[in-house]
């Protein structure tokens, strides 16, 4: 059973989303919250698998709470809720080690598929979010001097999967690109992350944007 949290300052919004997840059999709300300081305290209370964290929030922001949320239970998972406003700030989520994003009017099977993919270790990565969220912000920053000689210590294959990475591409697409099976490419992806210090696809892509791999 996946226990989700909902952060959300819109009543409605929190109604709707929990009225959807409780019909899943394998998705257990286990609490709501209307701002982020009390998102961290609830998720202190009912340690959530998954997050689903609006951006903008009363008290204390989204992206704070997330932040602090991911500090105290490394093990959680967050999606940030959103619309297609882009805030600076994001890119502060990102590093903090959000899973990814997902638009609020997005269609019931993509939310109940993003909650089970994230739970599962992976990240959300849709082109339509992520990649407008990440490709605005990070290409404004140079790769730190760790990160530069990290990449250096990626093979030719791995070089090629990262590039794939930052452009969205899901495991399927990649293999499906590289004529490889999900299996190599989960094995590929998994090395890189080790290799980069990254902890999920998220900060990979960050660091690809950041690298200027999304423009190769």
């Amino acid at each position: 059973m996946i226990r989700v949290l909902l952060a959300d300052d819109q009543h409605l919004v929190r109604e709707g989303f929990a009225r959807l997840l409780r019909d899943v059999e394998d998705l257990e709300v286990v609490g709501e919250a209307s701002t982020g300081r009390e998102a961290v305290v609830r998720a202190r209370e009912t340690r959530p698998d998954v997050v689903l964290m609006d951006v903008r929030m009363p008290d204390l922001d989204g992206i704070e709470a997330a932040g602090q949320i991911l500090a105290e239970q490394p093990d959680c998972r967050v999606l940030m809720l959103t619309t297609f406003d882009l805030d600076e700030a994001v890119h502060g989520a990102l590093v903090a080690g959000a899973s990814g994003f997902l638009l609020k009017d997005m269609p019931y099977d993509q939310l109940v598929a993003g909650i089970r993919v994230v739970a599962g270790g992976e990240s959300i990565l849709a082109p339509s979010v992520t990649r407008r969220l990440i490709g605005t912000f990070t290409r404004r920053r140079e790769p730190s001097a760790d990160e530069a000689v990290a990449l250096t210590r990626l093979t030719e294959r791995e070089h090629e999967v990262l590039r794939l990475l930052a452009r969205g591409l899901s495991n399927a697409e990649i293999g499906e690109a590289l004529f490889l099976s999900e299996t190599t490419v989960k094995t590929h992806v998994g090395r890189v992350l080790t290799k980069l210090g990254c902890r999920d696809r998220v900060q990979a892509v960050v660091l690809a944007y950041r690298s200027g791999y999304a423009e190769e």
